[in-house]
């Protein structure tokens, strides 16, 4: 049985995985960290049959007893939790987006005793959305991103967006193509046409009674192609957080993304 501890497990995300895990026959929830319920039954917090007490930092758990951390924090928690796992031999899969490449080739250099993965989205039809994304750019010659998310969300324009327009943008680059240039000439409102990653355009909404959404728009002469992924709700992540706790230990070193988990190539 692989033993989990799952971080934020106080937090919305963070008590989805504790269920999940707990409902899984081959996974066992090991432990959750969280200093808002620092001392509370976890199994009281989050409503599975786990009775060790949350504690406050990983500091406080015993390596041996973990397998793999499941982190969906922030970006400042989630950097020394790696921090933490590489550390002490303990296996890592984060929700967490934001991380520079400083942190990245950190990441890269510290997982030697064990393993990490990192994903902007751990759903598995966000991932083939990227992906179809990526494979349209070469034949386009404009695209938008466009993502809607609940209106507690920190950063704009979310990890998932920024990831997609980053291969959409390096797929057209390695195709020999270049996008067409934005036309508009003045903006009426600041910000209106968003940001650019490239030749991408990207567009942040933050909306009451969204989870997580995102179209992907590419146009080219008398004709448009949109590809759209709508999380409805938090459980659509946990199949891909299982799958991801379940492969990491035979995944060496730094893993970014799904992708290799899902497809051959």
């Amino acid at each position: 049985m692989t033993r989990i501890v799952v971080t934020g497990a106080g937090g919305r995300m963070g008590g989805e995985v504790c269920r999940a895990v707990d409902a899984a026959a081959d996974l066992t929830l090991a432990g959750g960290v969280d200093p808002s319920i620092e001392g509370t039954s976890l199994g009281e917090a989050t409503g599975t049959m786990c009775s060790h007490a949350a504690v406050g930092s990983v500091d406080q758990l015993d390596p041996a007893d973990v397998d793999v951390v499941v982190d969906f924090t922030h970006l400042e928690v989630s950097r020394s939790v790696l921090h933490w796992c590489a550390a002490n031999g303990v296996h890592a899969v984060v929700g967490t987006t934001g991380f520079s490449d400083d942190d990245l080739a950190a990441f890269r250099d510290g997982f030697v005793d064990s393993n990490a993965l990192i994903a902007p989205n751990f759903a598995i039809g966000a991932v083939m959305m990227m992906r179809m994304a990526e494979m349209a750019s070469p034949f386009f010659e404009t695209a938008e991103v466009i993502e809607f998310h609940h209106n507690a969300k920190r950063d704009a324009p979310s990890g998932t967006a920024m990831m997609t327009a980053q291969r959409m943008d390096a797929a057209k680059t390695t195709s020999g193509g270049s996008w067409d240039t934005d036309p508009t000439e003045q903006e009426v409102v600041a910000g209106a046409r968003g940001g650019k990653v490239g030749g991408v355009g990207v567009h942040g909404v933050r909306m009451h009674g969204m989870v997580a959404h995102q179209e992907v728009v590419l146009g080219t002469t008398g004709e448009t192609l949109t590809i759209r992924h709508d999380s409805m709700h938090r459980t659509s992540f946990m199949p891909g957080v299982l799958l991801a706790a379940r492969a990491i230990a035979d995944r060496p070193g730094l893993t970014l993304g799904l992708d290799s988990l899902l497809f051959d190539d």
